[in-house]
């Protein structure tokens, strides 16, 4: 009988070895995506952050589609064709430096491209993909009103026909990238149901004002859609999908990317409290030595790793064909839900500290409370899991 091989060490940054799961491509994407952000976002966020503004969002734009983390998962069209896991990696890396980058990645790829990739016709996709792909088309979603948030059905934006054409009048609100998009995927009411068209920005009667005074999200550009009778061909429909089917398969390709987003900013709040942990004294001695903040250390640590391979999990599963709406509800609604407590011990432990720029921490936390109410809040992601474990619907 063969001696038993030496355990590797234990690795603080990896304590589960979920590392393991992943192939030389998974790890190349995702040290691609990295040592992008760690040059080009965090030597500056912090600054952004503070002033409320994305300085440079179309050269950081371009940056990305160079690395092919636009649409990176769509396929064809200029876009890089990777697994759902790799996509998954780059949304936490690009979190794990501000939650408006990724925002700003997400809108782009998971919302906005990929309802073109999806529904659009073929004419459409030449026409905005390759460009939106390479960065230098930025795009926008435009679901959500001022009056209807968490229920799309009542939205009051509308669309007319007019002869051969398209007329769009309403307002969105909470749009990401909407003052500097070039192409709004904007769903409207018509006298079909609920449609989609691939909005050029540039159109007669198209406005989107930045909203201001936000305290969270503050490195992101976020804005109000305003459609005055805006005229559009008909060929700016979407033309494979009617009713809500289409706006909400969207979202639950973006809100899987949430699921890993929102690791990457309870890794960053985790490791600034450990290392501030290892090194900060009181007492005559670190206070990481100290059984209260080793129990918390414990406790993030648990729900970190967990998170991350609950991710992981449905990376595969989405891979595979198989990921169903109700599981991504299930991550969504956990991981965030566990990054913000993870942030909020994190700033304990940082103490006084906690609270400035110097460190990520208090920028996560905010961050994290507008990624816990968009593309679902809590309690509708707790509706669809309860009607899915019931088979009641108590959305009605």
């Amino acid at each position: 009988m063969s001696a038993p091989s030496k355990l590797p060490p234990f690795d603080p940054a990896d304590p589960l070895g979920i590392d393991d799961l992943l192939d030389p491509e998974d790890l190349a994407v995702r040290d691609t995506v990295r040592s992008w952000a760690a040059d080009r976002v965090l030597p500056h966020v912090a600054d952004w952050y503070e002033r409320g503004e994305l300085p440079g969002i179309r050269e950081l734009a371009r940056e990305l589609g160079s690395i092919g983390a636009l649409g990176m998962s769509l396929t064809g069209y200029g876009c890089a064709g990777a697994t759902a896991v790799q996509y998954g990696l780059a949304c936490l890396e690009l979190e794990a430096a501000d939650s408006g980058i990724r925002s700003l990645v997400s809108v782009q790829g998971s919302l906005a491209m990929y309802a073109i990739w999806k529904y659009g016709s073929e004419e459409q996709k030449q026409q905005w993909l390759p460009s939106m792909a390479e960065g230098s088309t930025i795009g926008c979603f435009g679901l959500t009103e001022p009056d209807h948030g968490s229920d799309p059905a009542g939205m009051r934006t509308y669309a007319k026909r007019d002869g051969s054409d398209w007329v769009l009048t309403g307002r969105k609100m909470w749009i990401t990238n909407g003052s500097v998009a070039g192409v709004a995927v904007v769903w409207a009411q018509t006298d079909e149901g609920i449609r989609g068209f691939a909005v050029p920005t540039d159109a007669p009667g198209f406005s989107a004002p930045e909203i201001r005074h936000k305290w969270s999200l503050r490195a992101s550009v976020t804005s109000e859609l305003v459609l005055d009778e805006v005229r559009l061909p008909a060929d700016a429909v979407l033309p494979a999908v009617t009713g809500l089917k289409g706006p909400l398969s969207c979202l639950s390709h973006a809100r899987y990317g949430i699921v890993w987003g929102a690791m990457g900013a309870a890794r960053s709040s985790f490791e600034s409290a450990l290392d501030y942990a290892r090194t900060r004294e009181q007492f005559g001695k670190p206070i990481g030595g100290f059984q209260l903040t080793q129990a918390k250390l414990a406790d993030m640590a648990l729900e970190l790793h967990k998170g991350i391979l609950l991710a992981h999990h449905l990376g595969r599963r989405m891979d595979a064909g198989a990921l169903r709406p109700e599981q991504v509800s299930f991550g969504k609604l956990n991981n965030v839900r566990e990054a913000i407590e993870i942030c909020r011990t994190a700033r304990t432990i940082l103490g006084a500290n906690g609270i400035s720029l110097e460190y990520p921490v208090m920028r996560h936390a905010t961050n994290l409370e507008s990624v816990l109410t968009y593309e679902g809040t809590v309690e509708m992601h707790q509706l669809v899991l309860g009607k899915a474990l019931t088979g009641l619907d108590a959305f009605r």
